[in-house]
């Protein structure tokens, strides 16, 4: 393998490996910590970034739904100042979601790291 070849193999690594890993400051939770949360009626904004069709097909009832095509034109909708949780189906969408709203000023994000595909009804 030519050394190029190997420079455009670890920047395209590098690449989705940054997309992959939650933003820094953004804390990771599990669907069993979320649990808590929402038996313990604690007040978080709860925002589920999946397409309207899958947050219809199932979603957990203290969760709004703003897809995350959707989210920088409704940031608007979130308070900055109370703590926001974000799913998606599988965690991935919900760390992009994250990312944006950590550039956008928001200070206490929460990712749930498995997304509605591990929350157990």
């Amino acid at each position: 393998m030519s050394w190029i070849t190997l420079l455009m193999f670890l920047t395209i690594a590098v690449f989705a490996l940054s997309k992959a890993l939650p933003a820094k400051g953004v804390k990771s939770i599990t669907t069993e910590d979320l649990a808590k949360d929402l038996s313990l009626q604690v007040k978080k904004q709860y925002i589920d970034v999946r397409s309207e069709v899958e947050y219809n097909d199932r979603h957990i009832p203290q969760f709004s739904n703003i897809p995350l095509y959707l989210l920088k034109q409704r940031v608007n909708e979130l308070d900055k100042k109370k703590p926001v949780v974000i799913i998606c189906h599988s965690g991935m969408r919900s760390i992009s979601a994250a990312k944006t709203l950590k550039k956008l000023g928001f200070k206490q994000i929460e990712n749930v790291s498995s997304g509605i595909n591990a929350w157990k009804d």
